[in-house]
Parts: C-alpha cells; structure tokens; sequence
C-alpha cells in the first residue's frame, strides 16, 4: 500500500532513469505537480502531462536522461535561510549541482529561489 506519493514518484523516475525509459507514469498530487514543475524548470525532465484514471489522477512524465539521483528527504527537516549549505553538503554532490526542494510560505520552491527570498522552510527532496 502506498502512503507517500511524493516518495513514490522518486522511485518511479530514478528506477525509469536507470531502465533508460523515455516515459514513466507518476501519482498525482498538488505537491507532485509543483516539484514536476521545478523539474521542468530546471530542465531535468520534458514535458509532464494529468491523466484522469477516474481516481486521483496520474502524471505521464516525458525523461531527458538527465537525472543522476533523486529521493524524499524524511522526516522533513524545517530548515532556517541560514542553513542551506550543510544540507546542500549532505544530499547535493558538489556546489551548483543538483537542487534541494522546499516548501516555504510562498509555496514549493527549490534552494536556489529560498536563498534570493531570504525563506526558510521545510525540505522534501533533492536531484542532481
């Protein structure tokens, strides 16, 4: 049974990077849907697309081969602006490379925007 989506939707795209896979089918959620987003952004993954399966939906996933790792951070540490570079140290594998995801009061960012807003927030995962 699954319980995290966000942690399942790593799985799925890390495993589909690793099968050399075009595509993947990921759950859907709100949280989902905005890190697809920063993926995007951060030209880590092409286009995404909702599906509607009659339940919660899923998101069909268009991969570019250029995804290394990525998983959750758990439990989800809060963070303060000060502390970005120990945790960019532990998940990241060098400077510049990769992004952390948080969630901030002005919603689901990655470390990069945190740092320019001067916000902490909430870690949910990294790729690099």
């Amino acid at each position: 049974m699954k319980h995290d989506n966000l942690s399942d939707m790593f799985t799925v795209i890390k495993n589909s990077e690793q099968n050399g896979s075009k595509e993947c089918v990921v759950p859907s959620s709100n949280i989902i849907k905005e890190v697809l987003k920063i993926m995007q952004k951060n030209k880590y993954i092409g286009s995404f697309e909702f599906i509607d399966d009659g339940r919660s939906g899923k998101f069909k996933v268009e991969l570019l081969g250029r995804i290394n790792n990525c998983g959750p951070i758990r439990p989800r540490t809060y963070i303060t602006k000060d502390e970005f570079i120990m945790w960019e140290k532990r998940f990241l594998p060098s400077v510049n490379v990769g992004i952390l995801f948080i969630t901030t009061p002005k919603g689901i960012t990655d470390h990069r925007n945190a740092k320019k807003e001067k916000t902490g927030g909430a870690l949910l995962g990294y790729i690099y």
